[in-house]
């Protein structure tokens, strides 16, 4: 009877160590993929970045403000809000896989009115504009959060690969939130591409944390322009918020205008409808081709993103030609259905008689002869 206790009992002292050992190992495994969450929470305004934004006119009180005050956010959500976050019964992912395309070569034109986008999935895109280029929002992750084991997933791969994107003139960053600003993504771009990074005031705290040598860093407050190969880029209005950990609007958000000599863009980054959009397209417009934020709306934060027809409204308070749609299809960050932004700003484009265009990711859109709306996405929801 002895030795069977005694195997007994050297099996459950080895199965603790090994449960022991399992659990450290977990630990273990847990510490190094989160190894990076400190790094990609960013940088704090400090010296002359600090002071500098202390001095912009929306500044106050150690943070930035939205013009007239608009509040960022509405209140503690409402039970309806929650019931419906958890019992809903909207489709939030595609139903089939999102087609994507590899842009080709760029159509042969006079390059001096050449005006092309290439719309890479949800804020990502690049603007060919008189044979330069513009990087916007580059977001390659798998995730748009500091971490690599939660937060939202993509809904579809990105089109390319990042170190295929072609050599491009500027990186435009629209603000600080993870899907808009990637620290992976960043870092990569420091190798592949030489641009520099234009972002609004204080976001360069979060490239400097993250290795961008102060040379590739261009902040610029609303109404601020920075010459680069030949083109004016101006950081304007939006009305939005900023925060990447518990600190919240302690860096600025912005949308921002390309211009080159014959063609000129907006992009909205996040933005809520305001006024404010008029007052662009009187200073800035009219505009070729403007990319408009349709997605990730909801009733409990209407100040911050636009609903759909919004968008439309926006377009033409700008001053806007042709319309193309970004920051839907890619990531899941709302209650709505995931056809839904695009099925309605297709409705009221049709409703207001304006120009529209519904890329598929990875695929170019030639301004002046964009592709007819064939609805691709329905088939696909």
């Amino acid at each position: 009877m002895g030795a069977p206790a005694e195997r007994a009992g050297l099996d459950r002292a080895l199965g603790r160590r090994l449960r022991g050992a399992a659990g450290l190992a977990a630990l273990a495994g847990l510490a190094w993929v989160a190894r990076d969450v400190p790094a990609a929470l960013g940088g704090r305004l400090t010296g002359a970045r600090a002071e500098r934004a202390a001095r912009s006119p929306r500044f106050r009180d150690g943070t930035f403000h939205n013009p007239g005050g608009t509040r960022s956010m509405a209140g503690a959500p409402d039970r309806g809000l929650v019931r419906e976050l958890i019992f809903g019964k909207q489709k939030r992912r595609p139903g089939t896989a999102v087609p994507l395309l590899r842009p080709g070569t760029a159509p042969a034109t006079d390059v001096t009115h050449e005006l092309n986008i290439v719309w890479y999935g949800h804020a990502s895109a690049l603007i060919e504009i008189e044979g330069r280029k513009v990087l916007l929002d580059p977001v390659w992750s798998d995730r748009c959060s500091p971490s690599a084991l939660v937060g939202p997933r993509r809904l579809h791969e990105p089109p390319v690969r990042l170190d295929e994107l072609p050599p491009v003139d500027a990186i435009l960053i629209s603000h600080d939130h993870y899907d808009h600003l990637d620290m992976a993504t960043v870092r990569a771009l420091l190798t592949s591409q030489s641009a520099p990074f234009l972002v609004p005031l204080g976001v360069g705290a979060h490239l400097d944390r993250w290795g961008v040598p102060a040379e590739r860093i261009v902040e610029l407050d609303w109404s601020e322009s920075h010459r680069v190969a030949g083109l004016e880029i101006t950081a304007t209005a939006a009305q939005h918020f900023s925060g990447r950990g518990l600190r919240r609007d302690g860096t600025l958000w912005s949308s921002w205008v390309v211009a080159g000599a014959h063609r000129k863009v907006f992009y909205t980054g996040d933005s809520g409808y305001f006024d404010g959009y008029a007052e662009i397209g009187s200073r800035h417009g009219p505009f070729d081709v403007t990319l408009m934020q349709i997605g990730a709306y909801d009733r409990a934060w209407p100040s911050i993103h636009m609903f759909p027809e919004e968008a439309v409204a926006a377009h033409l308070d700008l001053r806007g030609g042709l319309l193309l749609p970004v920051h839907w299809a890619t990531f899941n960050l709302a209650l709505h259905a995931w056809s839904e932004p695009v099925d309605r700003i297709w409705a009221e484009a049709k409703a207001r008689d304006v120009r529209l265009a519904v890329p598929r990711p990875g695929e170019r859109v030639v301004v002046d002869d964009p592709p007819p709306v064939d609805g691709w996405w329905q088939a696909v929801a």
